[in-house]
């Protein structure tokens, strides 16, 4: 399955995101209100600057205590930004998510413009529902359906 059948299957497309200046209580309080895992920085909307995570609020918040709400994004997100694009094959994603240790991956094209967001709950759904359809497939086949 590739990345591109991965967005199609998600009920909103929609990425979220917010500018490098914000603060991360700003960010916080988009990502509690949509219920989202992360939030991609970007100045436009279309370019990925990076990414803020409930995890990289939650490992500063018990590294530096409450001040660090008022910080700017910036000094927390995530800077060196790891992509996809469209074609890519879902396994490959899965494999690169579990070995950098990170469940969100902003989708780009080949200008660098984002054209969606997949989490690794997205990666883990698409792959379970490709092998469904394989397992129905080879019983339909074993059955002489």
């Amino acid at each position: 399955m590739l990345v591109n059948q991965i967005l199609s299957m998600k009920a909103s497309g929609e990425i979220f995101t917010v500018a490098p200046g914000a603060s991360v209580a700003d960010a916080a309080k988009l990502l509690s209100e949509k219920r989202i895992g992360a939030i991609v920085v970007s100045e436009d909307g279309k370019v990925p600057l990076g990414i803020l995570s409930e995890r990289d609020i939650v490992r500063e918040l018990g590294r530096r205590g409450a001040d660090v709400l008022g910080l700017p994004i910036t000094e927390l997100m995530t800077h060196k930004l790891a992509t996809c694009t469209t074609g890519e094959d879902a396994l490959v994603i899965l494999d690169r998510m579990t070995q950098g240790r990170f469940r969100h991956l902003p989708v780009v094209d080949e200008a660098g413009a984002m054209v969606g967001l997949i989490s690794i709950g997205d990666a883990v759904s698409a792959r379970l529902k490709e092998l469904a359809a394989e397992k129905e497939a080879l019983t339909g086949m074993i059955m002489g359906n």
